[in-house]
């Protein structure tokens, strides 16, 4: 089929949302835009005269097109080098989608999204399109091809999982750029007890280097590990620069909603670790190093302005 200009322009005005939804199904940016443009194309392909709901169609065709990307994307994670964590998108990302209740911005968060991938294929979209879309259950019932009873138990039990992960403190703009400059100066002081101050007593810290940029495969675990760990990251050393490339500089932001510290050198970011923060303390670093998972990151760095480096040739 030909599509007209009319037609294009009603798939341009659902791509945000369709971009938004897949990446909260994917955990990857990379793959959302893949799965939106490969529903263009059958957008394009289809008879869309007879198409009566564009909207309801479009997500129907994107949310199955990304159950396949998901069963299939497990297989590739149990080969994947070291832990596998989502790729991050940092503030402002239109691809966060909406934010406008607490449930829409859990559910983008870090901390959530690593959770999710706990959860069965199913189980995620049935999440996805409820939680952070406010789609009715009779209308995901129609998108997965399920009954709206089967709908309600899936997001029973979906955000039953999801809720024993833990709960972070919602936090704006200035308070994240407070929290990571005192983990910063803490990280920098050379001693761990400032550290291990700021920490929860289970707190953890995980890498994602996919084999590229060196990351320990096995998290480190509580409060005393994860402080010795950071004062270690932390640490300006040759060997460091040499994987890195040089010394790069360290930025206070937000990424996913949640405090990230943000490493970039010669304007490509390189580090993008983001900070679970409860009323305890900070719960968890995720810390995305992999090259791959970055380029999305990069772009959007250097289109933003993000202020002066907390840090200047850090490492």
């Amino acid at each position: 089929m030909v599509l007209t200009m009319d037609d294009v322009d009603r798939f341009e005005a659902s791509r945000p949302r369709l971009e938004a939804i897949a990446y909260r199904l994917l955990g990857s940016a990379s793959e959302a835009e893949d799965a939106v443009q490969d529903t263009f194309l059958r957008w394009q392909a289809a008879d869309v005269d007879r198409i009566e709901v564009p909207e309801a169609w479009l997500t129907k065709v994107l949310t199955n097109l990304c159950l396949n990307q998901l069963t299939s994307a497990r297989a590739r994670r149990e080969t994947y080098v070291g832990e596998w964590l989502p790729e991050p998108l940092l503030a402002g990302d239109p691809m966060l989608g909406p934010a406008d209740t607490a449930e829409q911005r859990e559910s983008v968060s870090y901390a959530v999204l690593a959770v999710m991938e706990r959860l069965s294929p199913g189980e995620r979209a049935v999440y996805v399109l409820r939680e952070a879309f406010d789609y009715p259950h009779r209308e995901i019932a129609e998108i997965l091809d399920i009954t709206e009873a089967a709908s309600q138990q899936i997001f029973h039990r979906a955000k039953k999982h999801v809720a024993a992960g833990k709960a972070r403190t919602e936090i704006d703009g200035a308070e994240a750029r407070r929290i990571v400059e005192e983990f910063l100066a803490a990280a920098t002081s050379g001693r761990t007890e400032p550290l291990v101050r700021l920490l929860t007593g289970d707190a953890v810290a995980i890498g994602d280097g996919g084999g590229k940029v060196p990351a320990r495969a096995k998290a480190f675990e509580g409060a005393l590990a994860v402080a010795t760990f950071m004062r270690g990251l932390f640490k300006p050393g040759i060997a460091k620069r040499k994987v890195i490339g040089g010394s790069p500089d360290v930025y206070a932001t937000t990424a996913n909603g949640s405090p990230a510290v943000v490493a970039v050198l010669d304007g490509r970011v390189v580090g993008v670790m983001c900070l679970e923060v409860t009323a305890e303390g900070i719960a968890a670093f995720r810390n995305q190093v992999n090259p791959d998972k970055l380029e999305r990151a990069t772009r959007r760095w250097a289109a933003s302005d993000h202020g002066s480096p907390l840090l200047e040739a850090a490492f």
